[in-house]
């Protein structure tokens, strides 16, 4: 096909795709895509037409209307704190606010002052006796930094305060926006493209450079505006009663608010207001990003007051999220601390909401699937304010006749481990957690955990040494410490004696139990009680790992996702490996007595509260040496609860479903005829 050809074809692909999309928009008041969406589908069609002007179509949509540099900064704690704003990201939640708004301010009449949410810099501007004399950002609300020298420059901000027929306040604390008009933006890395010098991924970054910056000359030559929205303190008071009035007392000023206000009656006006402003955003001088929605009376808000930190009388009501259109380069799975496999996928580095987006996670192989994600896919990516990218839509229009589809890898990539996921499950992880390097500092902290192999000393400071100095390569390695004392006695702070601690616990921790053992090895899904019952069941460590499938299942308190985890564990050559070694060192433990008195044998019991005799633990290890399962739930199969001082939800779930309720002092006397409590 020639060059002519494939032009015209995806020129006549784009056009059929926005004609679609318009249709839905503007006829069906249905959109199926998004803004930013459309707008990559529209400036691809656009970059073509540009590149090869003879093969314009004639039905193409692009042609409808449609001072000296200071050292530092210094720390200046705000007066008045400068709090954050909670979000609502749609009608629903806009209305809940109103809603929370309504219950707490009952049979007034609540009216809403509506602004523009600016995408700039917030700071504090001091005036004493109307003269600027102090600004601040926001910082980290509590505190911020004195960037005076830069807000002097800024051109439409007032230095001093004048008013015809207004009294200038003694002192006046302004709190608003610096940011940079869309039009001063462009010039601005126009200009510094045609010098070859950085340009800025949007005004914000740009703003926020500007006023950051010990030089106050450069703030002065980047085209920086102020935008007020509250009065912090003013003495004497201002006398405004209403949000609004306060912003219209700031004009008389000379201070510059946004381009859209609105004043509702009522939260469905705010939806309008929200509604109108979405579509006139493009339009307007300066990049925003939501609404700002404040209850407007501001004695209401006094009574309304604050939760944690920020206000219960107003929120930020967001726009949508910014999307973009890229390509799937490829697709690595990297393996987490558990052994969970995640897919990440590479991308043709696109700007996605002033970022660039190179990787972005896909989750698991389920939502591959659910997406239908393949290598060379066309995918819309979205962010939303500081949300972590996110493949949202893969475009099967712009799908390349040689895209692959995705597998999940049959051997972990890091120790080529088989990898499992047993059905019905949505995450794949690697079966080797015993030699896995990417799982080993979980594996390592699990296995000298006091509930498992009790390696007293061996805490994460010393394994982050070892595993520096290259001594774990898994946890059969823990074994031959010994051989390595002038290594260990190199860590700073491990003296002689620390060493010889560590050197005699890991001796003294090769006696143990087959329980504890087999729950030191962190098989996926066994627990201390499925260990105990694990080691019960087939008494010898030989022969669990001969178990196949169906005796598992056998096992009380075993499930059938449980047990596959348990086979791909004995399963797997490399946790072989080390098992093999872990036993070559010398680890023991008594053969188990197959308990003669099992009363409780497959009983699942329940504690709650707060024992006063005894506690939980030793409680559960009662029940246990009796074969009774404790669990953390009630449920029809709960056999009793155990019910203590503040038993909270469990007892009333066990006394709706008319399971058995013991007290304290009735599971001691039980505990006593059976023998196991004296």
């Amino acid at each position: 096909m020639s060059v002519d050809l494939t032009v015209v074809a995806q020129m006549r692909q784009l056009i059929q795709l926005l004609a679609k999309h318009n249709h839905a928009y503007y006829v069906m008041d249905q959109p199926t895509i998004t803004d930013s969406e459309y707008d990559q589908l529209f400036h691809q069609l656009k970059a073509l037409e540009q590149q090869y002007p003879d093969l314009v179509q004639p039905d193409t949509p692009t042609n409808k209307v449609g001072g000296t540099p200071l050292a530092k900064f210094t720390s200046v704690t705000h007066t008045v704190p400068m709090l954050s704003l909670g979000n609502v990201f749609n009608q629903e939640e806009l209305f809940a606010f109103a809603r929370r708004v309504e219950e707490r301010l009952p049979n007034q009449t609540i009216e809403y002052d509506v602004e523009l949410k600016f995408d700039g810099l917030a700071i504090s501007l001091w005036y004493e006796h109307g003269v600027l004399v102090r600004g601040v950002t926001r910082g980290d609300g509590e505190t911020g930094e004195d960037i005076t020298h830069n807000v002097k420059t800024i051109r439409n901000l007032p230095k001093v305060l004048s008013a015809d027929a207004t009294a200038i306040p003694e002192f006046l604390e302004v709190r608003g926006e610096v940011l940079m008009p869309k039009l001063g933006f462009e010039k601005l890395n126009a200009a510094n493209t045609a010098k070859g010098e950085k340009t800025f991924a949007n005004p914000r970054n740009a703003a926020a450079g500007s006023l950051r910056q010990l030089d106050p000359s450069i703030a002065a030559s980047r085209p920086l505006a102020f935008y007020a929205y509250g009065i912090a303190q003013c003495v004497p008071h201002h006398g405004q009663s209403t949000m609004s009035d306060s912003l219209t007392w700031l004009e008389q000023f000379g201070f510059e608010i946004g381009e859209r206000h609105f004043v509702c009656k009522s939260i469905q006006e705010v939806q309008a207001a929200y509604e109108q402003i979405n579509l006139e955003r493009p339009n307007l001088s300066v990049e925003i990003d939501g609404m700002v929605v404040k209850v407007n009376e501001l004695k209401q808000q006094q009574l309304l007051g604050f939760l944690s930190r920020e206000p219960r009388w107003a929120t930020a009501y967001k726009f949508p999220a910014v999307a973009a259109l890229t390509t799937i380069e490829n697709i690595d799975w990297q393996v987490g601390r558990t052994g969970t496999l995640t897919p990440v996928a590479r991308l043709n580095p696109v700007a996605v909401g002033g970022v660039t987006v190179s990787n972005v996670t896909l989750h698991n192989i389920g939502e591959i699937h659910r997406l239908d994600v393949r290598l060379g896919d066309t995918v819309s990516v979205y962010r939303s304010g500081d949300v972590i990218p996110k493949v949202e839509k893969v475009w099967p229009e712009f799908r390349p006749t040689d895209a692959q589809e995705v597998h999940l890898p049959e051997q972990c990539p890091v120790c080529d481990s088989p990898v499992v996921m047993p059905e019905g499950e949505a995450l794949a992880r690697c079966s080797g957690g015993l030699y896995c390097a990417a799982q080993r500092i979980e594996a390592i902290r699990h296995f000298v955990s006091r509930k498992a192999m009790d390696i007293e000393g061996l805490g994460d400071r010393w394994v982050e040494s070892l595993l520096h100095l290259n001594l774990l390569q898994n946890v059969a390695d823990i074994y031959h410490l010994h051989e390595h004392r002038d290594a260990l006695l190199s860590i700073e702070k491990m003296g002689e004696k620390s060493v010889q601690n560590l050197i005699d616990s890991i001796e003294n921790s090769k006696k143990t139990t087959l329980a504890a053992f087999i729950y030191a090895l962190g098989i996926r899904g066994v627990g201390e009680t499925t260990a105990r019952m694990l080691a019960n069941t087939f008494q010898t460590l030989e022969a669990l790992r001969k178990a196949d499938l169906e005796a598992l299942k056998k096992t009380p308190d075993v499930g059938d996702i449980t047990a596959e985890w348990i086979l791909d564990f004995f399963q797997a050559p490399h946790n072989l490996e080390v098992l093999d070694r872990l036993l070559a060192a010398g680890i023991h433990w008594d053969a188990p007595i197959a308990p003669t008195r099992q009363p409780l044998n497959g009983e699942s019991w329940v504690i709650t509260g707060t024992l006063s005799q005894m506690g939980r633990d030793e409680a559960t290890q009662l029940l246990q040496a009796l074969g009774a399962r404790v669990s953390g739930s009630v449920s029809g199969k709960t056999k009793c609860v155990v019910a203590g001082e503040k038993a909270g939800s469990k007892l009333e779930k066990a006394e709706k479903l008319g399971v058995q309720v013991m007290n304290e002092a009735e599971f001691i006397q039980l505990m006593q005829e059976y023998g196991v409590l004296e």
